[in-house]
């Protein structure tokens, strides 16, 4: 069956503005340049592996070849008695070779240990922009309830797995039988577990193999070691990430400052960047303001000090939540919350689809990004929840101390820098942006930045170029994608 079509392709404080740099200049450098060389060229030699059958050929015969005869043939004859004499056809040849049926697109399979279903930057991001330019494309990702067959013009494929880091070790050779099994020409694994179970699938079905690097994976233990086992575990890991990088076709990295634990040659940064959104932004005016935080929260993300600035900010300053809590600390939320007086100030909504979370942002006023110092994944964010926020026109409180967020509202001159560890410091920054001209500009300038250098659509065609190299679509199929 043919999927259904795809979507329409959503310290002290500072306040800074500037021009958001074009992708390519030396702050964000193109592909195809030193930093960054093209797919294709030398920089880039094919992987050890050969590429994956096309279903019709010698490997996977298609229906109706000599292996596997069709449906009614003398082989599979159909139910039912002999069906009555037909006239014979005429004995003049028909003009011309018979045609032979359409290629079919090269198969992507985009295998997830951990992501949900429709994640936005594996599905709603990558896989529709693949789908968009031919390709036919799956992800392999844990079951859950509820989960769509499609999601923009991706099938989505469930399978069991136990919980926690023992399912997620225990399940990789399971994972690794099922993306074999999918006759996929590229598996793209965005964990390291399901980087393992790729490569172990590659090395039986032939496919190319791209592993998707969303986080600072060397320091993951830290926060589990004492502090003199740490050099150690953040030295083996960075081996682990090289080796796997070496056995594989490409390397994607979600932000630029994971480039340093990979080998260069193989490298390709296809960034968090904005999805294109048809919501329109905030219109800033007088009155309460209303504070947002999208996504997962937890007390690493801030929520102690955002509970205590809004416990500074006037009276009728509101805190609105979308998303969850990833550590097991809502219960502690809601008691200092009640503590603080705050309770009846505050509205939680549990996670939306994208579309939905973009409505609720454009009914706040700033959106919140208060990763707290001390952990290399702050220093090295880039969340989607920023993007989302400039998208909705919202002016951004974030941290001065994460170099890509920072570097971002800087250039685009979106928002407030401030020490997110310090709530007077939040507090400023939320009373700074009380006037709405000041938040409407902000606003603005992010939206503008969001649809611009920091957009998505350049990330995309980046992505849809090493697929060109990896997996090239039929000819005719390439022409009638414009590709």
């Amino acid at each position: 069956m043919s999927p259904p079509p795809a979507a329409p392709t959503a310290v002290p404080s500072t306040s800074v503005k500037a021009v958001a740099p074009a992708s390519g200049s030396a702050a964000f450098p193109a592909s195809g340049n030193a930093a960054f060389p093209a797919f294709g060229n030398a920089a880039f030699p094919a992987g050890g592996q050969a590429a994956a059958p096309a279903s019709g050929n010698a490997a996977v015969p298609a229906s109706g070849s000599a292996a596997v005869p069709a449906f009614g043939s003398a082989a599979f004859p159909a139910s039912g008695n002999a069906a009555p004499p037909q006239p014979r056809p005429p004995a003049s040849p028909l003009p011309g070779p018979p045609l032979a049926p359409p290629p079919a697109a090269p198969l992507v399979c985009m295998v997830s240990a951990a992501h949900p279903a429709t994640d936005l930057r594996v599905v709603g991001k990558q896989g529709a922009a693949l789908v968009a330019a031919g390709w036919r494309v799956r992800h392999l990702c844990p079951a859950q309830p509820g989960a769509p067959a499609w999601h923009q013009g991706v099938a989505i494929q469930g399978f069991p797995r136990a919980r926690g880091w023992r399912g997620r070790v225990l399940g990789i050779p399971a994972l690794a039988r099922l993306a074999a099994a999918s006759g996929a020409a590229v598996l793209h694994a965005h964990e390291p577990d399901s980087w393992v179970a790729a490569l172990l699938a590659a090395r039986r079905s032939g496919a190319r193999v791209v592993l998707d690097v969303h986080e600072h994976y060397p320091s993951r233990l830290d926060p589990h070691l004492p502090a003199v086992l740490r050099p150690a575990a953040r030295a083996a890991l960075r081996l682990f990430c090289r080796c796997a990088a070496r056995r594989a076709d490409a390397v994607v990295l979600a932000k630029d400052g994971l480039a340093a634990d990979f080998p260069a040659r193989r490298l390709l940064p296809v960034r968090n960047y904005a999805a294109p959104s048809a919501i329109p932004p905030r219109q800033h005016g007088p009155g309460p303001l209303t504070l947002l935080h999208l996504g997962a929260l937890g007390r690493s993300r801030g929520w102690p000090q955002m509970l205590d600035a809004l416990a500074l900010a006037p009276p009728g300053t509101r805190l609105r939540l979308v998303g969850r809590f990833t550590d097991g600390s809502e219960p502690a939320f809601h008691a200092r919350a009640a503590t603080l007086g705050l309770s009846e100030r505050i509205t939680t909504t549990p996670w939306l689809p994208h579309a939905e979370a973009m409505a609720e942002a454009t009914g706040a006023d700033i959106g919140l990004v208060l990763f707290q110092p001390g952990a290399a994944n702050h220093t090295l964010a880039l969340p989607h929840k920023l993007f989302d926020c400039m998208l909705a026109g919202l002016p951004v409180i974030a941290p001065a101390f994460a170099t890509e967020v920072a570097g971002i509202i800087r250039a685009a001159g979106c928002g407030e820098l401030v020490e997110t560890a310090s709530a007077p410091a939040i507090a400023a920054a939320i009373a700074r942006l009380a006037s709405p001209a000041r938040r409407q500009a902000q606003g603005q300038a992010g939206r503008a930045a969001a649809l611009g250098p920091f957009g998505w659509p350049a990330e995309a065609e980046r992505l849809v170029d090493l697929y060109r190299f990896l997996a090239p679509l039929p000819a005719g199929m390439a022409a009638a994608s414009g590709l």
